[in-house]
């Protein structure tokens, strides 16, 4: 029962993120699908309160893969979209991540936290780092064909940086402010060098199969 009830709350939750995602589009497209991207991420907080094993844990990201997809092919959900669709398949791609964090952290290693790290960077850090980067100016630069911001890639790390410390303090890691000094270099460089969305993937993904060989 408590599995069900985690279902019922995740999709009000979930509508909820994204009706107020409508209220931000006055600001421009970009502020409505950054906000989106930020508060998804906290449906993690939903998960570990509810579900107890990883089939419940990957459902709805598994879902959702289908979703932002069609989504993406059909504009179904055009707060959540770009208008071009050549900036990738992103939405896509945090689907598919919260699907293979849950395998991870709920299946795996059984240590839901640990994906909590990966989540909250992924929408938090990247999220904060493209408002903030477009908000402040600064010097930008590119890496590939990757356009990057001094502030935006600044807030990235301190984000990063913030939310690795309070895990790694709380698990009483050694050296805990040196690995969450590397880790939040990682993810700062992984946002910057990935094109398209992917950093969706690469973000969260290589940081919590990092973070887990260091705790």
């Amino acid at each position: 029962m408590k599995n069900i009830i985690g279902i019922i709350i995740s999709l009000v939750y979930i509508g909820l993120v994204l009706v107020a995602g409508k209220f931000f589009e006055k600001a421009g497209k970009e502020a409505s699908r950054k906000f989106i991207h930020i508060m998804l991420a906290n449906w993690w907080i939903i998960a570990m309160c509810f579900f107890d094993n990883v089939f419940w844990a990957c459902s709805l990201p598994l879902c959702f893969i289908l979703v932002n997809y069609l989504s993406y092919k059909r504009n179904l959900i055009s707060v959540m979209e770009r208008d071009s669709k050549e900036e990738g398949l992103g939405t896509v791609y945090y689907a598919i991540t919260l699907f293979l964090l849950a395998i991870f952290s709920f299946g795996i290693v059984q240590k839901p936290e640990l994906g909590l790290v990966g989540v909250l960077i992924m929408g938090y850090g990247d999220g904060l780092a493209a408002v903030i980067g477009r908000a402040i100016k600064s010097y930008s630069y590119k890496i590939g064909s990757s356009h990057k911001t001094i502030a935006g890639s600044a807030t990235m790390f301190l984000v990063s940086f913030i939310i690795l410390a309070v895990f790694l303090c709380i698990e009483q890691t050694p050296l805990w402010g040196v690995k969450a000094v590397l880790l939040s270099a990682v993810a700062t460089l992984l946002e910057a060098i990935s094109i398209k969305g992917t950093d969706n993937l690469t973000v969260p993904l290589i940081t919590t199969l990092l973070l887990f060989v260091m705790i």
